[in-house]
């Protein structure tokens, strides 16, 4: 199932995509209450009966739905309850290429990096990338698999970790290259407004078993600037999320964005940064493609 919050009418909703995934098929139709207010919510509460009833419908659904023709794209989850938590460097040729674009020697680490991106907006799929060239003109583009959490939990077992995934979305970690090298840390860098991009839909962990076999690319302007698989991940979704939780308590909705392979901007000789009008392309296998201008 591929869930989506979307506007119709003016009105934000949640909903899931037919299997031709040419329509939408609205959550409240479907479950015929208005309980659900967002996609947080909705992953926080919706129990296993909901689920069932919604993928028994989006299979023998008659003409219940929206033509994707009408309606607009929003992140999955607009609104996120905390911080994006990020993995750096989770593939070796990305681990590569920062360590010599960022001068920082990061050759020896093993356990995973983490850092955090600010955003009090995701932005969804062709939605508008304000680049703030003015900041900083070193724009750049990082596509990820990104984790949604579905229950909550703490010193989550590597065992048990699939228990915790609601599903999987595909992640833009649009990065200001200056900022993130001109401050100890890269929280600054990682977190101006519309530079986090999430969508289009999350898949629900029903359709992948971990490990995760994925492949994963970015285009700009059509040109494919990052091909990798997911199965070349330093640590895989299992040792992140029992690694990441702890001592942390992770909570439904939280996103977990894995990291991004090598074929950044920054990573170019000599480097290639986006400019105003760009056109930029996240793909991941089964999920889809997150599409984005860069204004």
């Amino acid at each position: 199932m591929k869930f989506i919050t979307f506007v119709h009418k003016g009105k934000e909703q949640i909903g899931v995509l037919s299997l031709d995934e040419s329509k939408v098929l609205k959550i409240t139709k479907i479950l015929g209450h208005e309980r659900y207010e967002d996609m947080n919510q909705f992953i926080e509460e919706a129990t296993e009966l909901d689920l069932n009833i919604i993928a028994q419908v989006r299979i023998n659904e008659k003409d219940l739905g929206i033509p994707v023709e009408e309606i607009r794209y929003l992140a999955p989850i607009v609104r996120p309850k905390h911080d994006i938590i990020c993995v750096g460097v989770n593939y070796d040729s990305h681990l590569k290429e920062s360590t010599l674009a960022l001068k920082e020697d990061l050759s020896h680490q093993k356990s995973p990096v983490y850092f955090s991106k600010r955003t009090t907006r995701i932005l969804g799929h062709e939605e508008e990338v304000k680049g703030f060239f003015e900041i900083d003109e070193q724009l750049d583009y990082e596509v990820e698999v990104a984790v949604i959490i579905g229950k909550k939990g703490m010193n989550i077992p590597k065992d048990q970790v699939e228990d915790y995934i609601f599903g999987y979305s595909i992640f833009n970690d649009v990065s200001s290259r200056n900022l993130q090298r001109g401050h100890l840390q890269w929280y600054k860098g990682k977190s101006l407004d519309t530079h986090s991009v999430l969508g289009p839909v999350i898949l629900h962990r029903s359709a992948l078993s971990l490990p995760l076999k994925l492949h994963v690319e970015s285009r700009v302007n059509g040109e494919v600037r990052q091909s990798s698989n997911t199965e070349l991940f330093l640590n895989d979704i299992a040792t992140i999320i029992s690694d990441f939780s702890r001592g942390i308590t992770l909570e439904p909705g939280d996103i977990i964005a894995t990291g991004t392979p090598s074929g950044v901007g920054m990573g170019f000789d000599p480097p290639r940064f986006m400019k105003k009008g760009d056109v930029v392309e996240c793909e991941v296998e089964k999920i889809g493609i997150l599409k984005n201008i860069i204004i």
